[in-house]
Parts: structure tokens; C-alpha cells; sequence
């Protein structure tokens, strides 16, 4: 793994799985995996209370969002036998394999795994890797430069975190991006904080969510995109889709880029590395990359959770885990 830090005080937030812990998760993901079939029925949580502790311990440490890092990377997961990378959007290559069990697991303990009504048809484990023609898309299909953002910013639901498992590096050495907005804060003036915390900016429904619509994507209302006390920042940003009200705002969202480009760390994922993200205090991107659509281009899987759905959206539902339609909920908060 290569690592590169741009803030000396900017530490490694990683464990590494020993061979028996890593053993032991992938049995668990064994017979978890099968309860995922159909995706939107498991319930995982007889297998919670073994997953090795010193996994367990650390994600619980990691739910509670007090770490000013934002991510945490786990070393040493199982991936077992991987096919070639598909070519195509929307495969479902692994569909039955164990490592949907692990991240569900995961998911699990942190909160709840969930998928969303209007993406990707509600799955819960979405393939990340590139597709031939869709190499300029701002979704995990791309190849080019994928700038700072937070999962699903439009969406009054966002998740709390998300997983992202390595399972192919690929031919280049690609970095995953991570930027903590509890370290930015410091590169930020008073006035652009000031600004960044008002009602200035509406988010446009990301791409993933608008798949064959025609038209002007649908925004959201006005929002914030800094909030919390000092010290305990949170963020709702997508460099492609966050966009201003005015000139204030845009050059405030100027500042808020450069400052999560200053304390940005790289992290290139090897097989068997899993990077959980604070998706409330750690904004994402990825260095952009030639694939070759050979089998051997990058592969991660990806899972969201979500720490407390409220009743009146499980109410609303689709199934056990997706989430409602943003069109069903969008104004609700």
C-alpha cells in the first residue's frame, strides 16, 4: 500500500487482520452471504457477536464519529477466488460470494446495511470499476479524476458510512482520496466557515440516480454545507453536483476544495484492503486511471450503512433494507 499524507499530524487509521481473524471472518461470511438471497431479507445478526474482536471493537470505535480522521483502513481481509473484472455496468459477477458476506457483516456492526430505492435497483453491494463509453461519468463506472465528495449529498438519508473493499488493483497504481473536513477547518477563514455553514447551496441528484432521465437533473432545496461545533465539523458536499447561490458562496466552495485538497490522504488499495469512510466527516475522490478492459482493470465493492433509520422512513420502505425514493421523501428534512 502506498500512503501519502500532506499534514505531518495526519495519522494512519488501519489495523491489520491476522491469518486466524481473518479465517474466522471469512467463515462467518460464508454462511452470512447465503442469507442474503434475496438481498433485502437477511438479518446477520446472529453472526455479529463473532466477528473477531479486535475487528468488532475498532468499527464500534470507529461508528461513533468522535475520530477526527474520518476513515479507517482494515488490512488482511479475505477475498477468496475473484473472476475476471466485468466490462459491463451492472453485472452482479458476485452474486452468492462470500464477500458480500463480509461487508454486510461490517455494515452490520457499524449500523445497517442499505441500498437505496432509486439506485442501482436497490442493491446493496455495488461494483466499482470501469465500463467501455462511460469513462467521463461521475460514478464508480469512471476512469477519469473523481473530485471531493460525500455519498448521495441530495438525499435526505445519506449514509453514515461506506466500505469500499479492494478486490483487483489493476494495472495502475490508483489512489483512493480522503480528506477529513475536521482537519480542513483550520485552511478556512472565518468568513468562508461563516458562509459554508448558511442555507447557500442546492446539490443536483447525483448521476447513479438519474439514469435514463431525461431532462434537467432534479436539486435540492437550499442546505448547509458545514455544520456541527468546533472541533466536531460535519460536511455535505459534492464537488460536481453542490453548487452555489451566489458569488460569496461559490468562492467559499472554491476555499472549502483547496482545503480538503491540503489535508487530502492517498491511499492505494491492495487486494484484501478494506477503507470504511465517515461519509458526515471525510469527503472521497480517486486519482484517475487507464483501464485496458482486459479482466484485470480495478475492482472494489462498495456498501453503505446507516446507524439509525427513523420509523417513519422504515414505514415507507420498499423492503427491509432500501431506502425509500428521494422523490417520496425529498422536503421531509
Amino acid at each position: 500500500m502506498a500512503l501519502a499524507v500532506r499534514e505531518k499530524h495526519v495519522a494512519q487509521p488501519a489495523l491489520r487482520l491476522t491469518r486466524d481473524e481473518a479465517g474466522t471472518l471469512w467463515e462467518l461470511s460464508e454462511k452470512s452471504a447465503g442469507l442474503l438471497d434475496p438481498p433485502h431479507s437477511s438479518d446477520l445478526s446472529e453472526f455479529l457477536p463473532d466477528v473477531p474482536a479486535h475487528l468488532r471493537d475498532a468499527l464500534l470505535d470507529f461508528r461513533e464519529g468522535t475520530a477526527s480522521s474520518g476513515y479507517l483502513l482494515v488490512k488482511g481481509v479475505a477475498t477468496g477466488d475473484i473472476p475476471d473484472t466485468p466490462l459491463a455496468y451492472g453485472t452482479r459477477a458476485l452474486v452468492g460470494h462470500a464477500s458480500n458476506g463480509t461487508l454486510a457483516l461490517v455494515g452490520d456492526v457499524l449500523g445497517s446495511l442499505i441500498g437505496y430505492a432509486d439506485e442501482k435497483n436497490g442493491d446493496l453491494l455495488h461494483d466499482v470499476h470501469p465500463v467501455r463509453g462511460e469513462e467521463h461519468r461521475m460514478e464508480n463506472s469512471g476512469s477519469v479524476a473523481f473530485d471531493f465528495h460525500t455519498e448521495n449529498v441530495h438525499h435526505p438519508l445519506r449514509p453514515d458510512f461506506l466500505g469500499l473493499l479492494s478486490l483487483r488493483q489493476g494495472h495502475e497504481a490508483t489512489a483512493t482520496r480522503v480528506a477529513s473536513i475536521r482537519h480542513a477547518v483550520a485552511h478556512l477563514s472565518e468568513d468562508e466557515n461563516a458562509v459554508l455553514r448558511r442555507l447557500r447551496f442546492r446539490s443536483l441528484f447525483p448521476t447513479s440516480f438519474t439514469r435514463g432521465l431525461t431532462g434537467e437533473r432534479p436539486a435540492t432545496a437550499e442546505h448547509r454545507v458545514l455544520f456541527g461545533d468546533p472541533g466536531y465539523e460535519f460536511l455535505r458536499f459534492d464537488s460536481f453536483n453542490t453548487k452555489p447561490a451566489d458569488l460569496e458562496a461559490e468562492r467559499a466552495l472554491g476555499a472549502l476544495a483547496e482545503a480538503l485538497e491540503a489535508v487530502c490522504v492517498e491511499v492505494v488499495l491492495e487486494p484484501g484492503d478494506l477503507l470504511l469512510v465517515n461519509n458526515h466527516i471525510a469527503a472521497h475522490g480517486r486519482s484517475a486511471f487507464t483501464p485496458r478492459y482486459d479482466g484485470r482493470d480495478r475492482w472494489l465493492r462498495r456498501f453503505y450503512s446507516h446507524r439509525a433509520v427513523p420509523g417513519w422512513a422504515r414505514l415507507m420502505m420498499p423492503s427491509k433494507r432500501v431506502l425509500p425514493a428521494t422523490g417520496d421523501i425529498q422536503g421531509i428534512f
